[in-house]
């Protein structure tokens, strides 16, 4: 009995994780964490940071020790002494580099920026991400929706041909007649199996662009949407953009290329500084040819340097001249690549901004469409009854209802993912 409860326990605790329906927050977060494009990415993020703390541990003196131990054989030697000998030397090192034109520092901070940099690749890709999902999601609502409009359709086809029947036994009606309703209803059937089909593709792609784990159960959490959504007031072209230039991530990562670009052209030109470097050193050696003890050796061997090197380049076969142009080149195009961003972020912006105002726009005309064809189509099915309209017209005033539905429906849905796209832009949040 223990065991039976358990299984039953168990199984209602998987039902209710296969049952598990996504909000778009709860895409958003998964995907923040999990996404795999989002995780390479933030590995290449800790990998620029090392580059930074190289950079910085190339500021300070190199330390060395070495060894070397031999052994010779000198087989004319007829000194007395041995043959074979053996001597070995020991030394430790030191080199620092005073200064280089502040090639180092300059590279420390050109190697910040790029960690900088980095951290804001990743922003984009988080931005793009949630974008995408975003897309994904309201088109999920959307066909969720046209589902229901083309079902309710169907229901309508169906009773009209229900009653096209009925009106073909009391001979009301032809067989012709009755064949064109019952076509009707088979496209009526064919629209509901392809917007079902539709949407079981969006949400694979939405299912597949979190890297959900293989065998994970997923569906979408459809939030109740109402016309007020798609009415709500639109936020300012201008004021969108404005707020968008001082955070959006593609923006500050354009002006951090321009630093860098200035960065690279004093290390550049550093290349015809002098470099001066300070070199230090002590070693000590041994040999068994000598009489004296290995310690006394080591001892009496000590040998001490100490060194001041001044390198003043002269000519470099043209390297350094070439490194400044090219630096300069550099930072024209990186305040080409800034410009680029800035006039590109201005044409999604007011695309965005224009699609929510025309959509919203035609929300308001097919909403009033609608109202009118429900009623005109209501009108003519009640003198199709009366034997005053005929079967074309009826099937021709219901395709008008529906064609008017499914305007209001794919006009309120743009609209509103413009709306959020803007919101995104403006203050980088998303809420449905």
């Amino acid at each position: 009995m223990k065991k039976m409860i358990l299984f039953v326990a168990a199984w209602c605790c998987l039902s209710m994780h296969a049952q598990k329906k996504w909000t778009l927050d709860e895409c958003i977060n998964y995907a923040m964490e999990n996404n795999l494009t989002l995780k390479s990415s933030k590995l290449k993020q800790q990998s620029a940071q090392e580059e930074v703390m190289l950079s910085k541990a190339a500021l300070l003196p190199t330390l060395s020790a070495n060894t070397k131990q031999g052994v010779g054989y000198s087989p004319w030697d007829n000194t007395g002494a041995d043959k074979v000998y053996y001597d070995g030397s020991y030394g430790v090192n030191a080199q620092w580099t005073v200064w280089n034109g502040n090639q180092n520092t300059n590279t420390v901070k050109k190697n910040k920026l790029a960690a900088d940099k980095s951290e804001l690749a990743t922003d984009e890709t988080a931005n793009s991400l949630q974008e995408q999902i975003t897309k994904l999601y309201i088109q999920i609502l959307y066909l969720s929706e046209a589902i229901d409009v083309n079902r309710q359709s169907l229901e309508t086809s169906k009773k009209n041909e229900e009653r096209g029947q009925q009106m073909l036994e009391v001979g009301k009606m032809s067989k012709a007649d009755l064949a064109q309703l019952t076509s009707q209803r088979i496209a009526s059937e064919y629209s509901v199996v392809e917007s079902e089909t539709q949407l079981a593709k969006y949400k694979l792609q939405l299912k597949q662009a979190l890297d959900l784990e293989a065998g994970t159960e997923f569906d979408v959490a459809i939030p109740i949407t109402t016309d007020q959504q798609a009415l709500a007031d639109i936020p300012s072209l201008y004021s969108v953009y404005e707020a968008a230039m001082a955070h959006r991530p593609e923006i500050k990562s354009a002006l951090l290329d321009i630093e860098s670009s200035n960065l690279q052209m004093k290390i550049a030109k550093a290349g015809s500084l002098p470099t001066v470097t300070i070199n230090g050193g002590v070693g000590t050696s041994t040999n068994s040819l000598s009489s004296l003890a290995w310690g006394t050796q080591m001892k009496n061997n000590v040998d001490l340097t100490a060194s001041v090197a001044v390198t003043v380049p002269i000519f470099d076969g043209r390297k350094t001249k070439t490194a400044v142009n090219k630096a300069r080149i550099a930072q024209e195009q990186a305040q080409v690549d800034y410009d680029t961003e800035q006039h590109d972020l201005y044409c999604t912006i007011e695309e965005l901004w224009l699609d929510a105002i025309n959509n919203q726009q035609k929300f308001r005309s097919a909403s009033a469409s609608v109202e009118s064809e429900q009623e005109s189509y209501n009108l003519l099915s009640e003198q199709f009854n009366l034997g005053l309209k005929n079967i074309v017209e009826l099937m021709t005033g219901k395709d008008k209802l529906l064609t008017a539905q499914q305007n209001k429906l794919q006009s309120k849905y743009t609209t509103i993912l413009s709306q959020q796209l803007l919101i995104f832009y403006q203050n980088g949040t998303i809420k449905i």
